[in-house]
């Protein structure tokens, strides 16, 4: 009767779209648009899926991963301002850290467990550490926790598995409830304002709890819709978060792992923007504490495109049509005449190459004006003469522009992303016949 109820209620939730979480946050979580997701516990020594690998495991591994590896867990290359600072060039706004995944592993200062980081040869509390270093950069705290565990569950001759018996569910469960509750409480109120909060499991009983000790606290998962590793095809109404890994796992993974290109990322975050979400993009850092090579130059890669272009994705919402072809929109919060056209470059528009554009859903006026972000549309570099000015006109087939990609970004001119123009005083053109918007929109 119990599970019933719990489905029930979230089955209105999402028919009402009633939410805890206060209006005004929720706005102020839909302006940051980008986040650092860190993924990194005692298991990261063995480059195995985070946690998961305790499910189902005999006897000798569990004993193994819950003896050895705290034995030896002693990350002396961890510096997490390091990190804060890459994520806030980046132009990440806020971050949300493993505070305990499912092996139930803490990484902080607990009094809950032994089973947490200061019983490790690196014995420092490191959530702590990050939360002072990503503060010193401006940037949101957000905390992910596990309800379920699977160290309380082997401890307590429970099967390990995820939401596959009554006793993995804190609802069904009062002492791992209980136990739940006791971490959250030191978790929000030793660490001074929290943002965010992600409740990887059954979030029934503990977010009611966390809103209970910090009412501005915004819940994500376990309240709002969290897709991962895919994006929902049309726009989404309210808050909501994409989680992306930027290889194939979520912790460091030392083999067999290829990472996404940067304009992979890249155009993620403007077609999740241009959606209405956030993007978290997932870091693993390395066993040793640093984050790996392969990531930290994407980091850098979405860093030099953020530094030009940051100002389209951030404190931005979802334009009347997501897209026409290829070219992505979002618009200002607080101006809707204010476009922003992502508009793809590489071998689509080379460097110091003119590009002429016809948008068909945007319609101007005598005082529409465009520029390209970073841009000053002048001089192109080494060319005398070179006519780089941008030119628009409204017509009645829609907004024409004739722009110039002329920025070097890359000593060989081979920058591959996307470049933006910001279109002002500009009103949306409708398209009411369904087939023609579908056309633009690049429906299948």
């Amino acid at each position: 009767m119990r599970r019933y109820c719990l489905f029930v209620g979230l089955l209105l939730a999402s028919i009402t779209g009633f939410s805890q979480n206060k209006p005004q946050r929720e706005q102020w979580f839909m302006d940051m648009g980008l986040g650092m997701f860190i993924h990194w516990s005692v298991d990261v020594q063995i480059g195995a899926v985070i946690s998961h690998s305790m499910a189902g495991a005999s006897e000798d591994y569990l004993k193994k991963f819950t003896t050895q590896l705290p034995q030896t867990f002693n990350p002396k290359q961890f510096d997490p301002e390091e990190w804060a600072v890459l994520a806030r060039l980046a132009g990440m706004k806020y971050v949300v850290f493993t505070t305990k995944h499912h092996a139930g592993f803490c990484m902080w200062d607990t009094k809950t467990t032994d089973f947490n980081v200061m019983h490790t040869p690196f014995k420092r509390d490191a959530l702590r550490e990050i939360i002072t270093a990503f503060r010193k950069q401006g940037i949101a705290i957000g905390l992910y926790f596990s309800p379920e565990d699977f160290y309380y569950f082997y401890q307590h001759k429970i099967p390990l598995g995820r939401m596959q018996v009554p006793q993995h569910f804190p609802a069904n469960n009062p002492e791992l409830m209980a136990y739940d509750k006791a971490q959250i409480k030191e978790l929000l109120t030793q660490y001074g304002k929290i943002d965010l909060i992600f409740f990887d499991g059954p979030a029934e009983g503990l977010k009611e709890y966390a809103w209970q000790l910090q009412p501005d606290i915004v819940v994500t998962r376990g309240q709002m819709r969290t897709p991962e590793q895919e994006l929902p095809d049309q726009p989404v109404p309210g808050p909501w978060e994409a989680c992306f890994t930027m290889g194939t796992d979520w912790q460091y993974k030392p083999t067999n792992d290829p990472q996404k290109s940067g304009t992979e990322i890249i155009n993620m975050l403007i077609e999740t923007r241009a959606k209405g979400g956030n993007l978290l993009m997932n870091v693993g850092p390395k066993p040793n504490g640093e984050i790996q090579v392969e990531q930290d130059a994407l980091l850098r890669e979405l860093a030099l495109w953020n530094m030009a272009n940051e100002e389209a994705v951030a404190g931005i919402r979802p334009w009347h049509i997501i897209r026409e072809g290829d070219i992505w929109f979002t618009r200002a919060k607080d101006d809707s005449t204010t476009v922003y056209a992502f508009v793809p470059a590489g071998k689509a528009w080379k460097y110091g190459e003119r590009k002429d554009l016809v948008l068909k859903t945007l319609q101007g006026s005598h005082q529409t004006k465009v520029s390209v972000l970073g841009y000053g549309s002048e001089l192109v570099e080494y060319k005398k003469g070179f006519d780089a000015h941008i030119y628009v006109k409204s017509t009645p087939i829609g907004l024409v522009i004739s722009a110039v990609n002329g920025q070097r970004f890359y000593t060989n001119n081979q920058w591959p992303n996307p470049v933006v123009l910001k279109i002002e005083k500009v009103q949306y053109r409708p398209y009411n016949d369904r087939s023609t918007r579908a056309e633009l929109e690049g429906a299948k």
